[in-house]
């Protein structure tokens, strides 16, 4: 038997190791491709049992639309007015659809709003979302962008809390039993505005928008935020709020009475529902 003589030994080796290497590289890419599939899958059937059932969903929300100035003239002769456009915004938050008693689950131990954005339009104007007290709902009130772009509230949860809480600041019931409050504004959307001597009353609302010749379809705003909450489980849920302003609603209701007024239920599908986070 004749022995095999190869010349090139070294040029082989390599030959061998490239071969060896890619065998390696197609099990490892259609392993890992089908660990990961599985691993997806896993995941969604998981976050998909979690959310059956929604533990915390807004059940309405409430919009007052209205309009107000800042006269910033030396005397006060209404010859220098910024005009600001502004929304109160209460949301209810309904902890009761699927667990009817108050436990772990369903009770509040931290929230927080993050991740807001404003749009409007018409660029002019500085628009800004934040807390506002709910007994000053419905009132006028210059707000300004939340401390670091987030809104963190005070969790009330006995009646000696209730007593010492400073409702200035942003609070909320542990059982979810008062409304999340907050406040939109569009300020200075005209600058400099005057008032001519032949008005003969002013009105400080919606219908300064009319006088002003601002547009309402111009000033509809979209706000998005995000509402976090952590119950007692140190479970946490998600709210991806988008609210669509429609301030020309009914047939120019805000020029005609100077304010306006919705409400928004939820439905029965899951548009309204916290999502709850999985690990």
């Amino acid at each position: 038997m004749k022995k095999l003589n190869i010349k090139h030994d070294k040029l082989l080796l390599a030959f061998l190791i490239i071969i060896l290497i890619f065998c390696v590289l197609c099990y490892a890419y259609i392993f890992y491709s089908s660990y990961a599939r599985n691993e997806f899958a896993q995941q969604a059937i998981k976050i998909s049992k979690e959310n059956q059932n929604s533990v915390f969903r807004v059940s309405r929300i409430l919009l007052y639309s209205s309009a107000n100035a800042v006269d910033n003239s030396d005397n006060q002769s209404l010859q220098d007015l910024g005009i600001c456009q502004y929304t109160d915004i209460a949301l209810t938050i309904d902890n009761t659809s699927y667990i009817s008693d108050l436990t772990s689950t369903n009770t509040v131990k931290e929230l927080y709003i993050d991740n807001i954005s404003a749009t409007t339009n018409l660029q002019d104007g500085s628009k800004f979302m934040n807390y506002k007290n709910l007994n000053n709902f419905g009132k006028f009130e210059l707000l300004n962008a939340p401390e670091n772009d987030r809104i963190d509230f005070n969790i009330v949860t006995n009646n000696e809390d209730n007593e010492t809480a400073d409702y200035s600041k942003p609070t909320f019931y542990t059982d979810c039993s008062n409304p999340i409050s907050l406040g939109y504004i569009n300020r200075d959307i005209v600058n400099h505005f005057s008032i001519n001597d032949q008005m003969n009353s002013l009105v400080f609302n919606g219908k300064l928008l009319q006088i002003a010749n601002i547009n309402l379809d111009d000033i509809n705003y979209e706000l998005k935020f995000d509402i976090h909450i952590k119950n007692y489980d140190d479970d946490n849920f998600v709210y991806h709020a988008t609210i669509n302003g429609n301030l020309n609603y009914n047939n120019g209701e805000l020029y005609n009475n100077g304010y306006l007024y919705q409400t928004r239920s939820a439905t029965s599908g899951n548009e309204y529902d916290f999502f709850k986070e999985v690990n």
